[in-house]
């Protein structure tokens, strides 16, 4: 039976952090399985609110395929490449911008999302630009390029999806084909992993816990998380359910029963917040061994990782040329 096409990617944001992995990556390592995936650095997107600081851009890139690469990515299974390494994306880009209503991508909830993102102030910097403004729609072409089936989506993304499948069914019903599938989502819980200071995780924010992390710095990192603000010494009584950061990162990288007796021992008064943090860094370093030795070994040959990307990108070209050429013939644009 043949595998159905499901694409995903990442904004190029550099090293990735345990809320990448627990959010996204980890799923895509499933996935890999059971799909034929096609997983995506999203160096165009990165553009849309970084066109002016590109300095980093190049590691960056790098930095992401490693990161997925030490967490378990398969080039022999999963196809990996950069978006701009794609022309075919750029070019689907264009002839869906012409069938798509100005007022499908002004309500689209991504684009209100990154508005928002900008407002917030970890962009403030950049105004609207046409570029932006087209996100929704690449976003589209990149799922489109590919004829994916199944996206993977959390359930707060669901509308982010919708306007694909309302492009696909749009261009499908102008030019009176089936070419295009309405890619379904794929439902995945989601854990949503603050950073230490437990606000959002992020790099711009310097609250997040890097894949890439050392032990001694994951450990330092740990110390500094909040914990249950009521509770002033050790012999209090500690209330889990307000530690927002330290007992969350306990119900999503320990076992059961250790998640048991740490609320048990917390509740009365058994246990020091000062203690439960360096057991916390102890599991999560212990988690991540693995990877991170497999991550040194691709940091420590990038040549590789270019070799991964550029078979990747020579594995996705032909399916999007297929499908572009399959656009062009729907269109007439082709002689």
């Amino acid at each position: 039976m043949t595998k159905q096409n499901l694409v995903s990617g990442m904004r190029s944001t550099g090293k990735l952090h345990l809320g990448h992995y627990k959010g996204v990556i980890e799923n895509w390592v499933k996935l890999q399985e059971e799909y034929n995936c096609f997983y995506f650095v999203a160096d165009w997107h990165a553009l849309t609110t970084k066109f002016d600081k590109t300095e980093t851009l190049r590691e960056d890139k790098l930095n992401v395929v490693t990161d997925w690469l030490a967490c378990g990515i398969d080039p022999e299974k999963a196809t990996i490449y950069i978006q701009s390494e794609i022309p075919e994306i750029a070019q689907l880009h264009i002839l869906l911008s012409m069938v798509t209503p100005n007022n499908w991508v002004e309500r689209d909830p991504t684009l209100k999302d990154m508005i928002k993102m900008i407002k917030s102030g970890e962009d403030n910097n950049v105004q609207m630009s046409y570029g932006l403004l087209g996100y929704p729609v690449l976003m589209s072409a990149d799922i489109m390029t590919f004829n994916a089936q199944v996206v993977p989506v959390g359930v707060d993304q669901l509308a982010h999806l919708e306007i694909t499948r309302d492009i696909a069914r749009r261009f499908n019903n102008i030019y009176n084909v089936e070419l295009f599938n309405e890619p379904l989502p794929k439902l995945t819980q989601v854990p949503l992993l603050k950073g230490v200071d437990g606000q959002k995780m992020g790099k711009s924010f310097h609250n997040d816990i890097k894949i890439s992390d050392d032990e001694e710095t994951t450990a330092k990192k740990v110390m500094q998380a909040i914990t249950d603000r009521s509770r002033l010494r050790k012999t209090d009584l500690g209330h889990p359910d307000k530690c927002e950061v330290v007992f969350d990162y306990y119900k999503v990288f320990a076992d059961e029963q250790t998640v048991s007796c740490v609320c048990e021992e917390c509740q009365k008064g058994e246990r020091g917040c000062a203690d439960c943090k360096r057991q916390l860094a102890k599991i999560i370093n212990e988690a991540f061994a693995p990877i991170r030795e497999k991550r040194i070994y691709y940091a420590e040959n990038p040549k590789l990782v270019k070799e991964i990307l550029a078979n990747g990108r020579d594995k996705a070209r032909p399916v999007a040329q297929s499908v572009l050429q399959q656009v062009n013939d729907a269109v007439r644009i082709s002689l």
